[in-house]
């Protein structure tokens, strides 16, 4: 029932009006005197006075609960684009801030080899004066274009691609039946972090950026220190392009303290030995590339050799010596292909009967291992690859693994459909993880219980 009256303020001189609905104002107003404005009061005295009684009333008569009930929803098209309407903390500003998992965007891709952020030449054309044809006949000018350009974009915008196409995920409908629970509503508090200010201009500069923003986000705390001790929160990072897998285990092996395993789905090995990209323009820079990073991160001692898989794969090669450098570097792989002999269920088999429940293990997901079909929108498309079903019902199914981070990379949303499917699908990959964690997380919490229990 509405109800609606008004109350006098500062002798009389004022009205406020309140309207309610049961116990709960939803709107006020103030009335005055003809004569009070610019007569018995001012019109800055009018001003303070009547914003004090909005604000006494609203902050005496409602609690931030009573304001978020009224206010706080959000439906899927409404609201600042966070990745499924979570809570946007900037991370990287805010130490003290604690969550157990992140998401945080890494808009970053000059270390491509294909498909770069820049510029799409659509038309070719040269208009000229009079003047312009009396130039270009000067044996100075040798050649003059006019380009009609189109800005492009690369998977540097995949973060926000990503967050946007997550619009309908939300807390109050993100119940994920498979799991038979709300990943949003459970025990973890889980942040969208931000971006990372990565520089475009210098690729060293960038890496420096990204170990250093994926350490300090690591060694944040968690609002669940007792459920694994000693280690901070974990995070998603939504990409950019795949180079950012390099940065990102550095950040693991310094807070876990050694390597883990990777799994990695792409349709490429990117275990490639840097000379694989021939030129004569060689430079220790260049070694940093999408295509490399693994073979970096090896050299380094950042993968646990003999227990890393990849899955997908379909790319062309320099030779079998890509697959002898890549044996070197303790990868099993699983073709695209294998698929249509295993099934689903063949290929989550593989992967487990690898990697094992109880091995550290960082996740990695180039979008390009689904088909170009399904998933146009990234930056090295190779025909032939798994569905978006596919690779959804093998996430599902590896979700005792005990994944420490992990990562989708390579959206290019400008190659994407009208239909944005292939960030609809990172944005699905994305939530799949985030929910096998949290899945796993509860599992480690009910055999803390148990040890603790027994040791009682």
């Amino acid at each position: 029932m509405w109800v609606f009256n008004w109350a006098p303020l500062v002798a009389g001189s004022l009205l406020l009006g309140t309207t309610r609905i049961g116990s709960t104002v939803v709107g006020v107003g103030v009335w005055a005197h003809e004569e009070t404005v610019g007569g018995e009061m001012g019109s800055g005295q009018w001003a303070a006075a009547a914003a004090a009684a909005v604000r006494e009333v609203i902050q005496g008569g409602e609690t931030r609960e009573d304001l978020e009930s009224k206010w706080g929803f959000e439906y899927g098209y409404s609201g600042i684009s966070t990745f499924a309407h979570l809570p946007h903390v900037k991370c990287l500003t805010h130490p003290d801030e604690k969550f157990d998992i992140g998401i945080i965007g890494a808009p970053f891709d000059t270390a491509v080899s294909y498909r770069p952020d820049g510029i799409i030449f659509a038309k070719v054309y040269v208009e000229m004066s009079s003047q312009s044809r009396e130039l270009l006949s000067s044996p100075v000018v040798s050649c003059l274009t006019i380009y009609e350009a189109n800005a492009t974009e690369g998977a540097r915008f995949g973060p926000r691609a990503i967050r946007a196409a997550s619009a309908r995920q939300t807390s109050f409908r993100g119940f994920n039946a498979r799991a038979g629970f709300n990943p949003y509503t459970s025990w973890a508090k889980i942040l969208d972090c931000g971006d990372i200010p990565i520089t475009p201009m210098d690729n060293a500069l960038a890496l420096v950026q990204m170990t250093s923003a994926f350490t300090t986000l690591g060694y944040h705390r968690s609002t669940h220190t007792s459920l694994y001790p000693g280690v901070g929160p974990k995070l998603i990072t939504l990409g950019g392009d795949h180079s950012l897998a390099l940065p990102a285990l550095r950040a693991v092996n310094a807070i876990h303290g050694g390597p883990v395993a990777v799994l990695h789905f792409d349709a490429h090995l990117d275990t490639w030995h840097p000379a694989k990209y021939p030129s004569f323009w060689e430079s220790k820079q260049s070694e940093f590339n999408h295509g490399s990073m693994f073979w970096m991160a090896s050299n380094e001692g950042l993968i646990l050799n003999g227990s890393s898989v990849h899955a997908g794969l379909r790319t062309r090669l320099s030779g079998w010596d890509d697959y002898d450098d890549d044996d070197r570097q303790g990868f099993m792989r699983i073709s695209a292909d294998d698929i249509d002999d295993l099934g689903t269920a063949g290929v989550i088999s593989a992967i487990m009967d690898r990697i094992g429940s109880t091995t550290k293990v960082y996740l990695s997901i180039d979008i390009d291992v689904l088909d170009p079909g399904l998933a146009p929108g990234t930056g090295t498309p190779e025909p032939g690859g798994w569905t978006s079903r596919e690779l959804i019902r093998i996430l599902r199914g590896i979700e005792d693994l005990n994944v420490v981070g992990a990562d989708v990379v390579e959206v290019a949303p400008a190659y994407d459909g009208t239909g944005e499917q292939t960030a609809l699908a990172g944005a699905q990959v994305v939530y799949e993880v985030l929910t096998s964690i949290v899945k796993r997380g509860l599992a480690d919490m009910a055999k803390t219980r148990r040890g603790e229990k027994d040791e009682l």
